[in-house]
């Protein structure tokens, strides 16, 4: 790591010491901040004077209540709660996702809006700007002083490089672009801590895709397209895909792709939420068409565990949630498929977080506080 980059992280190091105190103690003048963070007073003096600065703290009152003496009263420092600093954006196929984090890295607003799958990318960015409107009319948050926006997009981000210049123009911020899938991997392997070396994750919602964590650090690609598991042939000579192939995973077993061959068989399902209740009330077609869509995944899912050897396997997404057995029936296919003579099995798990994910995961890489992100692209200024 370069001299300047070792000077940043241990800014960052003692800034995120002083927003910790701050957030646990409340108002503090800056001698009790310093105190508590243990930093010199220069070195808070610095600190504070940058987090004012940028809106993220605000001067709430003096002590001349607490002084018994006749000194100048000291001013005291708190977090603004309504300054969103951090804002997390994922566009997918039929919906966009927000989060809005503070100085301190608490979630403080987040909001979601559906739109049709026919939407062009620029209609898509549109949806999401009246949503972050909306929210931070209901909840009250400012960006004004913004100092980061993560947007994750369904598909390979290369294909995306308009949205930096799209979302930088709106709120005059740096802005960091990525597939949103691998952003929703970050914020899962972020959970199991800092020794996380080898994780695949696997998310099958409208669309389908995945990111890989690979000796410790998040993986891209060449291309921007790792993870793409839902353009891996699952079915030969399958179903059109909307990537030009026939066959995809994402044919087979997305939830478009499972409502369509439920209504093939005779059940007319419209939604997801339909599709849960059918199989809440047992209906055959429903759990047969799932059952092909869970082993074709277990299938593709064995293919690249093979192949990367990973620790942990992560399924999320809107699918596996409609069906308790969902991973359980992707672990079963798995174990049949990999070389016994491989090693220890994968740990296979459901995701703990929700639809927001990948949101989470854009908050997380505007961040950078985790080595996952080593090498990672720095956002766009």
């Amino acid at each position: 790591m370069s001299v300047q980059g070792v000077q940043a992280l241990v800014r960052r190091t003692h800034e995120a010491r002083v927003l910790r105190v701050l957030r646990e103690h409340g108002a503090l003048s800056r001698g009790q901040i310093a105190t508590a963070a243990g930093l010199s007073r220069t070195t808070l003096s610095e600190i504070t004077g940058d987090l004012l600065s940028r809106g993220a703290v605000v001067v709430v009152d003096t002590d001349h209540h607490r002084r018994a003496g006749s000194g100048r009263p000291a001013e005291l420092l708190t977090l603004d709660p309504s300054s969103g600093q951090f804002l997390g954006v994922d566009i997918g196929h039929t919906r966009v996702r927000i989060a809005v984090a503070d100085a301190a890295h608490d979630i403080i607003a987040a909001g979601h809006a559906k739109y049709g799958p026919d939407l062009d990318r620029g209609q898509r960015v549109e949806v999401a700007f009246a949503l972050i409107d909306r929210v931070a009319a209901r909840t009250g948050v400012s960006f004004r002083a913004l100092q980061g926006v993560g947007v994750g997009v369904a598909g390979p981000w290369p294909a995306a490089p308009d949205l930096a210049g799209m979302f930088g123009e709106r709120f005059g911020a740096p802005v960091i672009v990525d597939n949103n899938t691998r952003f929703a991997g970050l914020a899962e392997a972020i959970t199991d801590g800092p020794d996380v070396h080898d994780v695949m994750y696997v998310r099958l919602s409208d669309g389908i895709g995945g990111g890989l964590v690979v000796g410790g650090r998040l993986v891209a690609g060449a291309g921007g397209a790792a993870g793409e598991f839902g353009h891996v042939t699952a079915q030969p000579g399958g179903d059109p895909c909307r990537c030009g192939k026939r066959g995809c995973l994402e044919t087979v077993a997305s939830i478009p792709a499972v409502l369509r061959s439920c209504a093939r068989r005779g059940l007319a399902l419209a939604t997801v939420q339909e599709l849960e209740a059918a199989l809440g009330r047992g209906a055959p077609v429903a759990a047969e068409v799932l059952d092909a869509a869970t082993a074709a995944v277990g299938r593709v899912v064995a293919v690249a565990a093979l192949v990367l050897n990973p620790a942990q396997i992560v399924i999320g997404g809107r699918l596996p949630r409609s069906a308790p057995a969902f991973v359980r029936r992707v672990e079963e296919t798995v174990a049949g498929e990999l070389c016994p003579a491989g090693g220890p099995r994968p740990a296979i798990r459901a995701a703990r977080l929700g639809d927001g994910d990948g949101a989470l995961g854009a908050i997380a890489a505007l961040f950078r506080q985790t080595p996952l992100l080593d090498g990672y692209p720095e956002p766009v200024r």
